[in-house]
């Protein structure tokens, strides 16, 4: 709940709570990271919040200390600190005065002594009215002398290093980028929704800013690539429904009916449930626009591999990867990655990998029956993770497919040393396979702090995957699923990329002095050559 001042146009967080026995710990950031894009979008020029003092000397109780401590850390990860040198934090009665923060929700303009004055002002005023007097406020707002005001400096955060454009070393090709605008169209509003415009735009400009990148006109492709890989009748409805619906309402499945084919509900509201797999991906008036524009990102990328460029990077919305042939789901309705796989497997076999935190059920289903695509999955453990039904390491294709599935579960609060080892694993299979193009489902909700999911993966780790992923020396497409907490979208994309691109200046270098070497680089330890093969686990 925030607060709206609309004289200065701007507004005090009064509180973000969360339930204590809800499981996760990203739901802050998201609510939070909801409020400032809220914000923003109404206009508005900031946000004041309040939070008790991390100073033992005015803080006795250890456990309260330390919950100041996180919230005040919460909020420097944002770059967002107490104002200094003035008297707001004069106490009112026995207990301490909490600290002043100011958000500027990226407008990057400094706070003026005038403009914070008023803030606080009207602050002490309608928040404190009947617990202090007028001289007390007027103390406060006279306190305020320095123009701009100042802030703490950082205290539990490390400031970021702005991402390096490369120079001596650049890359042979830039990365290609591709992405959307139609993504934007398509915003669920609804409580609890944090599959979200804002998760592209973060990527984006952080992207822009590494140099490792040059964006790439978007083409369109027809829906005949989207049959090769959907059925027909998913396809036909989700068109139909978001084409129809008039009002601004989403349709939720609410009944799911057991999959007869031969038998589907009429009613086209009640059919939602038979064609999706859970109650939190709604069918609204842009949502087929939006994914298919996101098929036409995946295979305007896959375009780009198949004409010589070493890394292709499609930045889809909505994701993917839980669209399944038959049912669509998990805020995906078609297969980005799979139809882009498939649209690659033409010209020769593909391996894809999928390191979203959570199984790809979509891509499993698709590709369970085949051989010429290798599907391999890194995720949290289905007894605990969505979607649940799939993803368990006995589940290994059938038919022409047998054996060509992978599955690689981990329990929860999964550690880099632990992700890393069995990224190797699947690596392994990867490399006996022989694929002649790489397309790798990324997530970033494997990071510390998604509302999603539980584990506990850094920038630095994301940094170690990109660097592997792009030791396989393969034409590769990466193409985005999940990830929803913007911190983690910023700072991971920039970290996995960076690592991808180290592997091919590496690869250039070792090249050019026509040496090989194989002992540890980066942090990761190379496999060893006896007789000119690898040796693999």
């Amino acid at each position: 709940m925030f607060l709206h001042f609309p004289e200065i146009n701007s507004g005090l967080l009064d509180f973000i709570a969360i339930r204590r026995t809800i499981r996760g710990s990203g739901i802050g950031s998201a609510l939070f990271e909801a409020t400032q894009e809220y914000l923003r979008a109404a206009g508005s020029r900031g946000l004041y919040m309040e939070v008790l003092p991390d100073d033992p000397a005015l803080v006795k109780n250890s456990d309260i200390l330390e919950e100041n401590r996180k919230r005040l850390r919460f909020y420097e990860h944002y770059g967002i600190r107490p104002i200094i040198h003035t008297e707001y934090e004069t106490p009112i009665g026995p207990d301490p005065a909490p600290y002043l923060l100011f958000d500027d929700l990226g407008r990057n303009q400094p706070l003026r002594r005038s403009e914070c004055r008023v803030a606080v002002r009207l602050i002490l005023k309608r928040k404190y009215g009947h617990l202090v007097s007028p001289d007390y406020i007027e103390r406060v707002v006279e306190s305020i002398i320095e123009d701009p005001v100042q802030f703490r400096a950082p205290r539990y955060v490390k400031q970021e290093i702005p991402p390096r454009t490369p120079s001596g070393d650049k890359l042979e090709k830039p990365f290609a980028l591709v992405c959307g605008e139609k993504h934007l169209l398509h915003e669920v509003k609804d409580r609890g929704y944090v599959e979200r415009p804002a998760r592209v735009g973060a990527i984006k400009t952080s992207l822009e800013r590494t140099g490792l990148f040059n964006s790439v006109l978007l083409k369109q492709f027809g829906q005949e690539y989207i049959r090769a890989v959907h059925d027909a009748n998913l396809l036909r409805y989700i068109k139909v429904v978001c084409e129809n619906i008039k009002s601004r309402q989403p349709i939720y499945p609410y009944v799911f009916p057991i999959r007869r084919p031969d038998r589907p509900p009429r009613d086209m509201a009640v059919c939602a449930g038979y064609y999706c797999i859970d109650t939190f991906t709604p069918l609204d008036a842009n949502a087929y626009l939006a994914a298919c524009q996101a098929v036409d990102v995946a295979l305007t990328a896959a375009e780009q591999v198949l004409l010589g460029r070493k890394v292709a990077y499609a930045l889809c919305r909505p994701p993917g990867h839980h669209a399944e042939r038959k049912s669509f789901g998990g805020f995906c309705y078609f297969n980005n990655a799979a139809i882009a796989a498939h649209f690659l497997s033409k010209t020769g076999r593909v391996a894809l990998l999928d390191i979203d935190y959570h199984h790809g059920n979509g891509t499993q289903d698709i590709f369970y029956e085949r051989s010429d695509v290798l599907t391999l999955s890194l995720h949290g453990h289905p007894n605990h993770s969505y979607p649940y039904f799939s993803g368990f390491a006995d589940e290994t294709g059938e038919g022409a497919g047998k054996g060509y599935n992978r599955n690689y579960p981990l329990p929860e609060n999964t550690d880099e040393k632990l992700y890393l080892e069995t990224l190797q694993k699947a690596i392994s299979r990867i490399e006996q396979f022989k694929p002649v193009f790489l397309v790798i489902s990324l997530g970033f909700d494997t990071m510390r702090g998604d509302p999603t999911g539980s584990f506990v993966l850094s920038g630095e780790s994301m940094r170690k995957i990109g660097l592997m992923m792009g030791m396989l020396k393969l034409p590769t497409l990466i193409v985005q699923e999940g990830g929803y907490n913007l911190r983690n979208l910023k700072k991971g994309s920039v970290h996995f990329f960076e690592g991808m691109a180290q592997a091919q200046r590496d690869a250039g270098l070792l090249q050019h002095n026509g040496k090989n070497n194989n002992k540890t680089k980066n942090g990761i330890k190379q496999p060893e050559k006896k007789n000119g093969n690898t040796v693999s686990e």
